[in-house]
């Protein structure tokens, strides 16, 4: 029964117009409009949806403006029936003239499941990098890009009250894998037909971290491109067109090794710009993060809660590795991870 990724997510704005000249300048390409719904497709054929605030998704319980429902890919139809069947035994299962499949998730995120045939394969290349004494790149200067061009929608997050049974359920009843954990902050999730580090994290709503308030909200979503330039290239596009700052800038995450770049989004959350995230399959064995060391390795912008720098704390999770293993101090880091 697998899940190959996100096949769309449906916003829900106040401001359908000022919505759509962001995601133009961001980079999406339009694909239809009409008086009540504008969709962009990426080139791996999955889909961003708008439509107005009113036009509410039945069961969600995102409160405010965002994304009120993802929908995920099914690689056949055999499992999608198989997956709906299992869903409909304590839930309501309605299905649509697309074919999506809607219901609502412990925890309240309404999501879809649609057989997806036409996922197209990313294909994409990167620059050689030099380095001292590593010469890859001679007598060629790296690529210019102009714009940011996202090839697919990497992951989504949500801020969740009982973001635990969320995480179960993505486990038990959609055959989520466990990536990491950030200790009393949340899950790390990868859906089991993908490589990518995670596809949805569970943001604990009573985290008490900086901006969440225990409310139920959409908090952001990661648009893949293809190297730092790109993303640098993008940023300064937007705030060229006058979109508001990221307030933390470019950084590079520690859980998933990633780049991301934030900007705020005028219909709810932010928009992320990510890069080099880690890739993983069955053999990965989760690991357990104090959550402001697994914030960032760096920042640009350092926010206020990370100024006094993080706690060198990260283990193997306990449920999922037999032994626990912990870093050195700081000042021993060699890079790999010591028995205790």
């Amino acid at each position: 029964m697998t899940i190959i990724g996100i096949e769309r997510i449906a916003y829900r704005v106040d401001d359908l117009a000022l919505c759509k000249r962001f995601f133009e300048d961001y980079g999406l390409a339009l694909d239809e409009e009409n008086a009540s719904e504008i969709r962009f497709e990426l080139p791996d054929n999955s889909k961003v949806v708008l439509r107005h605030s009113s036009d509410v998704v039945p069961g969600s319980q995102v409160v405010g403006q965002g994304v009120h429902e993802v929908v995920w890919g099914v690689d056949t139809v055999a499992h999608l029936d198989r997956l709906v069947a299992g869903l409909a035994r304590d839930r309501e299962v309605r299905v649509d003239d697309e074919g999506i499949h809607h219901f609502i998730a412990d925890g309240g995120i309404a999501m879809g499941l649609r057989h997806w045939p036409e996922k197209r394969q990313i294909i994409s290349s990167s620059d050689p990098t030099n380095s001292p004494g590593i010469i890859r790149r001679m007598n060629a200067h790296r690529r210019w890009p102009v714009r940011a061009r996202p090839r697919s929608i990497c992951h989504v997050v949500f801020i969740v009250p009982e973001y635990e049974a969320c995480g179960a359920f993505m486990k038990d009843r959609l055959n989520f894998r466990l990536s990491d954990r950030q200790r009393g902050l949340g899950f790390y999730m990868r859906a089991p037909g993908t490589t990518d580090h995670h596809n949805i994290f569970l943001l604990n709503a009573k985290s008490g971290f900086p901006g969440i308030d225990g409310t139920m909200k959409f908090h952001h979503v990661n648009f893949t491109v293809t190297d730092l330039d790109e993303i640098m290239v993008g940023k300064n596009h937007m705030e060229r067109k006058g979109w508001a700052r990221s307030i933390w800038g470019l950084g590079r995450h520690r859980i998933a090794s990633a780049l991301f770049c934030y900007l705020p989004f005028p219909g709810g959350g932010e928009v992320e710009y990510g890069a080099d995230s880690d890739q993983l399959n069955d053999d990965w064995v989760p690991r357990d993060f104090d959550r402001s060391f697994g914030f960032a390795q760096w920042v640009h912008d350092i926010p206020e809660f990370w100024l006094e720098g993080p706690t060198w704390d990260v283990a193997f999770n306990a449920a999922d590795a037999p032994q626990k293993y912990v870093l050195p101090p700081a000042a021993a880091l060699d890079g790999g991870l010591l028995q205790e």
